[in-house]
């Protein structure tokens, strides 16, 4: 494999003069291959001889999600198309979707990725990897297959969309590790605990992302498993799974900085921000070769942490996100994240993580529902207990969230149960604004 533990434990000096050498070679390469990057440098004055350093960074040009479309499909190339030796694509509802093209040193390097991430959670090559991510477009599936076969791990391809069979096969194949989305794997639990299966599996380890969760989440899901879940992240415009996993301490995402050099910018100024503060997370890719993006906003909102982790690396940790700055929902003039709605529920017994959130706006006010599953005990007792509890959950909710939430209580099943990456929110405002 060409994994190397030793490349997380470089030191901080050694970390900024390896991205500097590989960020002064990617712009040469990107502003000689790259029409779109070379007149956004030739607008700006600036030159691939002026960047050195990652302190040069802020002199090069953002790209966003719109470049991207605006580029469908090969636009943004570095390379002859027929290098390319595969495509993924982003998994959005609206307008084009993001593409991104990769050589085959992009799909090892990715690989290898993974392979740390995995290694990271405790995963080694005697173990069986179930992968409930989705396979095709997406790049989650593929994602975690290659980086789990690089690893040299027995890997099940199971995708979703058949909860009875990935839990035999589970149990039957005595599955070790699963890859898949977090409130996935709750539907899983759920799944487990109805047929009384739980003591019959031998999962040990869950590398769950694809969408944001909470440190509460995580711990329910480790409980009701017995088992230790991880944090993945990646996104298909830098690469896909992998770019930043958390190890067993939980103290943020180690980020591979030398494949990737992430900074965090004011989303309004679109300044750099000083080390520790938080705003956006913006990445540029130090090794891709297909497609490279160049300070790439990711529009999750974060912090940077520099500081050596208990577990030995000293590679940056991105910190829990606090949401997205284009999925933030702004009700009655306050910033609410699902998230944050996640965490409120987690604090209050007999709720479980499965919600929907409703905004509207009615006679020119928002409206800010949220129906969530309760336990079913609570409709087979008094009508008073069920009250007690949608007024918790509603001061929960106001408490977290700052405005007060109008609560429906549903039973289990109630709401659609996602078995790929879960809707928590539709904002009907956007369909008249």
């Amino acid at each position: 494999m060409i994994w190397n533990e030793t490349k997380e434990c470089m030191t901080r000096d050694e970390i900024t003069v390896l991205q500097g050498k590989r960020l002064h070679r990617q712009v040469e390469r990107i502003y000689h291959n790259v029409e779109f990057y070379r007149k956004k440098m030739q607008e700006s004055g600036v030159e691939p001889g002026d960047i050195q350093t990652v302190e040069d960074l802020e002199k090069l040009p953002f790209t966003t999600y719109e470049d991207l479309r605006n580029n469908y499909p090969f636009g943004l190339l570095a390379v002859p198309r027929q290098e390319i030796v595969r495509v993924q694509a982003s998994s959005g509802t609206t307008g084009k979707p993001k593409v991104l093209c990769y050589t085959r040193r992009d799909i090892d390097i990715w690989s290898e990725c993974v392979t740390r991430a995995l290694a990271m959670a405790g995963v080694t090559r005697d173990d069986i990897i179930q992968v409930g991510y989705g396979y095709g477009l997406f790049t989650g599936g593929l994602g975690a297959h290659y980086g789990a076969e690089n690893l040299g791990a027995m890997v099940i391809p199971m995708s979703t969309g058949n909860t009875k069979k990935l839990i035999d096969m589970m149990i039957d194949c005595e599955v070790t590790a699963i890859a898949c989305t977090p409130s996935y794997l709750l539907h899983v639990a759920e799944a487990l605990e109805k047929e009384g299966l739980v003591d019959r599996i031998r999962l040990k380890y869950a590398i769950c992302g694809a969408e944001p969760w909470t440190d509460a989440m995580r711990e329910q899901i480790e409980q009701r498993l017995n088992i230790k879940a991880y944090d993945i992240y990646g996104l298909t415009e830098i690469m896909g799974p992998g770019v930043a996993c958390d190890c067993r301490f939980h103290r943020g995402l180690h980020i591979y900085e030398d494949h990737f050099l992430p900074e965090i910018i004011d989303p309004d100024t679109l300044e750099q921000k000083p080390h520790g503060e938080p705003g956006e997370l913006c990445i540029t890719t130090l090794t891709k070769v297909g497609m490279p993006l160049l300070r790439y906003r990711t529009r999750d909102l974060t912090s940077l942490e520099y500081g050596q982790c208990e577990c030995g690396r000293t590679m940056a940790r991105i910190q829990r996100f606090k949401g997205r700055s284009d999925d933030m929902l702004v009700i009655r003039g306050v910033n609410v994240f699902p998230s944050q709605v996640e965490h409120a529920l987690l604090t209050v017994a007999g709720t479980t993580p499965n919600y929907f959130i409703t905004v509207d706006r009615i006679n020119n006010n928002d409206t800010f529902d949220v129906a969530i599953e309760v336990e079913e005990r609570f409709f087979s007792d008094e009508v008073r207990k069920l009250e007690k509890l949608r007024s918790d959950v509603e001061n929960a909710i106001h408490q977290t969230v700052g405005i007060k939430a109008k609560v429906k209580l549903v039973e289990p099943n109630a709401l659609p149960h996602s078995e790929g990456k879960t809707k928590h929110v539709e904002d009907k405002r956007k369909l008249s604004d």
